[in-house]
């Protein structure tokens, strides 16, 4: 009886073990904004998959290939370093664009992959845009560092959506 009852707490072991041994799990943000121009005016501007360094102030050059047709690609020069982005769908009727993250820089950008999606679509008057995405830390460890942890990683990448949409608005409504 007690050698069952040592083999039952050891087959029990193994299914607890790996539950307290995994790796990263996917991270979310979204940051929305209302901007006082018609949804056409700013997806003019923000429906440009190559163009998103003339309105996001953290993007100091781009270097794109292939328009705004799905497997278009481009590299963002940011601060600390490059990123490479993939263009996934373009849906200029429904203002919706979805690419991501093709070549990870965690220096640059403290993440390992994304996905995202920024959406126009009109609010009153005006426009709301909505940017999301789904990601994984810059270290997929079981332990990361600080600077490349789930935290980092959520602050990191809600802090560019930020910038970004503070400066589509400010170039938008000229401000």
């Amino acid at each position: 009886m007690r050698v069952l009852l040592a083999l039952a707490v050891a087959g029990l072991a193994l299914f607890v073990v790996p539950a307290t041994a995994h790796g990263p799990t996917p991270q979310k943000a979204e940051v929305r904004t209302t901007i006082a121009a018609s949804p056409d005016a700013v997806w003019k501007l923000a429906g440009d998959f190559a163009g998103i360094g003339a309105w996001h102030p953290l993007v100091k050059a781009v270097k794109a290939t292939g328009g705004n047709a799905p497997g278009a690609e481009r590299v963002l020069v940011l601060e600390k370093g490059e990123i490479t982005d993939g263009l996934d769908t373009y849906d200029d009727a429904g203002r919706s664009l979805s690419w991501r993250l093709n070549t990870e820089n965690a220096e640059a950008l403290p993440v390992s992959f994304y996905t995202t999606t920024l959406t126009v679509s009109g609010a009153g008057a005006g426009s709301e845009v909505v940017w999301d995405a789904r990601f994984y830390r810059g270290d997929t460890s079981n332990f990361p560092p600080d600077e490349l942890n789930d935290e980092a990683a959520v602050a990191a990448m809600t802090a560019f959506f930020e910038t970004g949409l503070k400066g589509l608005k400010a170039k938008v409504e000229g401000k």
